[in-house]
Formats: C-alpha cells, sequence, structure tokens
C-alpha cells in the first residue's frame, strides 16, 4: 500500500512530488449533482500557494487548477474527478548538494531506508509542496458540506511563545494580514517574530486552530473510526505536524470531573451542553456542538545556516539549506488544515447517511 490515499467513501487520492512535472488528486465517491464553483477552487489554491508573502516562500507558483474528470455542466457526474496542477517553478539544482546527505529531520534518510531510491529533489513526495493536491479535494468536500450548512474556520492562534487571547473569534478577520492571525496586536507580533527568525536564518513552529460549526449530530463511527481520531490521523497527516488535540486536551487533565463535564440542556427542542470542554465531540461522535481543536506544527527542518549530519556512507558532512523555504509554516498551512477538516467531515457525514433507515439527509 502507498499511503496516498485518504477516506472510506469520500476517497481522496493524491500524488505527484515537489520538482515532478505535477502533482494532482483523485477523488472517488462524490455524489452526482454537487455544483462546483470553480472560482472557490482557485481561491483555496492561492491562500496556500508560494510566494504570497515576505514571511513565507518566495518560490513563484500560480497554482492553477485544471480538472480533468468527473464534472460536467458545472456539476459532478458521480464518477471519479481528477484535478492537476503544474509545477512552474523549479529549482532542482538547488539541492544536488543533498543528493547524497541526509538533513536533519527531514525525511531523508527514511524515505532513503524504506524505498532503497530517493528522489532528493526538493524532498521529493516528502515535500509539503503535495499538500496543494489535499487543498484542491478539499476545496470540493468544503463547497459539499456548505450544502449541509456546515463551515470550518482555521487560523493561527500560536507562532512560537506568542499566543492570540483567548477571545470570541471574528471570522472575517482571518485573512486580514499575512499570518491568518484574527487578533491584529498578537498578529502583528508573531509577523515580527517571523522576520526576526527568518533574518538569523532559522524557522520557528506554530498552532492553527479550527473551529467546525453546523456539524449535526451522529458523524463518527464505534471503537476504531471516531470522528476525532480520523481528523486527528488526518491533522498529523500535514507535513512538519507534530500535535493534535480537541476540545480541552491536554490541558483538560488539570480540572476535575465535576468542572469538566458538559452538561445537557433542552431549549425549544434543540438539545445543547452548557460547556464544550468535550470539543464538539463525545464517544467518537458529533454531538451538534461547534468542533473545536487544534493542531501543532514543528519549526522548518530547513536552516540556512550549517548543520551537521551524515551522508549515505555514514561520513560526517556538512548541510546548509539553499533555495526557497518558509521560515514559518502556519501561514499557508490555515488551508490545508482546512482542507483535511473538510475530507474528514464529508466522508463521515456520507457514511452517517447509511447508519439507520429513518435518515434522509
Amino acid at each position: 500500500m502507498s499511503g496516498s490515499t485518504f477516506g472510506s467513501i469520500f476517497k481522496v487520492t493524491v500524488f505527484g512530488e515537489s520538482h515532478g512535472e505535477m502533482i494532482g488528486m483523485v477523488i472517488d465517491g462524490c455524489p452526482a449533482g454537487l455544483e462546483v464553483d470553480l472560482a472557490k477552487i482557485q481561491a483555496e489554491m492561492d491562500r496556500r500557494r508560494p510566494g504570497q508573502s515576505k514571511i513565507t516562500t518566495q518560490r513563484k507558483e500560480s497554482d492553477l487548477v485544471k480538472i480533468v474528470s468527473g464534472i460536467f455542466e458545472g456539476k459532478t457526474t458521480g464518477t471519479p474527478i481528477a484535478g492537476l496542477i503544474e509545477n512552474e517553478d523549479q529549482r532542482s539544482k538547488d539541492y544536488s548538494h543533498i543528493e547524497n546527505s541526509f538533513r536533519p529531520s527531514h525525511a531523508d534518510f527514511t524515505y532513503n531506508e524504506k524505498y532503497g531510491h530517493r528522489d532528493h529533489r526538493g524532498g521529493g513526495r516528502s515535500s509539503a509542496r503535495e499538500t496543494a493536491a489535499r487543498v484542491m479535494a478539499g476545496s470540493i468536500a468544503k463547497q459539499l458540506l456548505e450544502t449541509y450548512g456546515i463551515t470550518i474556520h482555521a487560523y493561527v492562534s500560536q507562532v512560537g511563545p506568542i499566543q492570540m487571547p483567548e477571545t470570541k473569534i471574528d471570522y472575517h478577520k482571518i485573512e486580514s494580514n499575512i499570518i491568518r492571525c484574527p487578533d491584529e496586536v498578537t498578529a502583528k507580533k508573531m509577523i515580527a517574530l517571523i522576520e526576526e527568525v527568518k533574518s538569523q536564518g532559522d524557522t520557528v513552529g506554530g498552532v492553527i486552530s479550527c473551529i467546525i460549526t453546523g456539524c449535526p449530530v451522529g458523524l463518527g463511527e464505534p471503537v476504531f473510526d471516531k470522528l476525532h481520531a480520523d481528523l486527528g490521523k488526518a491533522m498529523l497527516s500535514i507535513n512538519a505536524v507534530k500535535g493534535f488535540e480537541y476540545g480541552s486536551g491536554f490541558k483538560g487533565v488539570e480540572s476535575r470531573g465535576s468542572l469538566h463535564n458538559d452538561v445537557f440542556v433542552e431549549k425549544n427542542g434543540i438539545v445543547s451542553t452548557t460547556t464544550n470542554h468535550s470539543g464538539g465531540i463525545q464517544g467518537g461522535i458529533s454531538n451538534g456542538m461547534e468542533i473545536e481543536f487544534r493542531v501543532a506544527f514543528k519549526p522548518v527542518a530547513t536552516l540556512m545556516k550549517p548543520q551537521q549530519s551524515i551522508n549515505k556512507q555514514g561520513e560526517e558532512v556538512t548541510v546548509e539549506g539553499k533555495g526557497r523555504h518558509d521560515p514559518c509554516v502556519v501561514p499557508r498551512a490555515v488551508p490545508i488544515v482546512e482542507a483535511m477538516a473538510a475530507i474528514t467531515l464529508v466522508d463521515h457525514l456520507l457514511r452517517h447517511r447509511s447508519s439507520r433507515m429513518d435518515v434522509k439527509k
């Protein structure tokens, strides 16, 4: 198994390498009749594309989407949807110095040991360039979710030690700055830190928070396919992710059960909870409250400064980053987090429709 397919009913397969001719995706299992707005797909690609600001990699890619099957007269046909994106700005020579060397904390060593042959250009298949295909598929998933009134909003809540205060989020402000933090004061501090780190040839990590609204009760499967488990798998499959937590997460261990339990109430025939420490998921199944989770990203492994390592012969070498790299991945990772959340939710939404006889929608 190649590990390039995600989902049970709404299956997404992605393919391609950082410096190959193109990257792409195939969606199998998307219901027929969904009206697809190609402009919305391109807008999502523009949010993820490189070269969009002074704090991201300066690789220039237009990331123009080409849908080659599965959509006719603006609607899905029920057949596999295939989409392609050409790689336009590869500089493979920037990676010739690591053809036989292993960069610290990269996938160079593990890919070489697993396959015995690797594409060293830009990291090949292990490059975050691959995530562009996920965003393409995720945009279609988001449009399907919109028909059910489900929306997904991710944003940068932390860079290094700088954390956004816990306040009500104005989703309209997420795209108001290049860091994608909805708090302007915090955003300026984050940007300044990234610029400082970049000038030193170093990198810094961060946290992306995500809130899903409008999710119905019942999404998620018993035991192994719990909704939070699949969301965790989706997030941990993203390059540079080191942690996933939902609801109260690790901080919840500091609480007492009497304070942590979410009390049920009923009003006008609608059941909700007075608090949301569960993060919208209980027993692995959505409970109708907002789904809240956070994703931690490590500092980018490529540094613009010398580092000690070894080569294929086990000899000590010095490696130094060349080319164009992000000093912090979180600004461009926001649409990736949303895409993987959307793909996960659509898959569970379609699975839920087969869970009982009286589910009509």
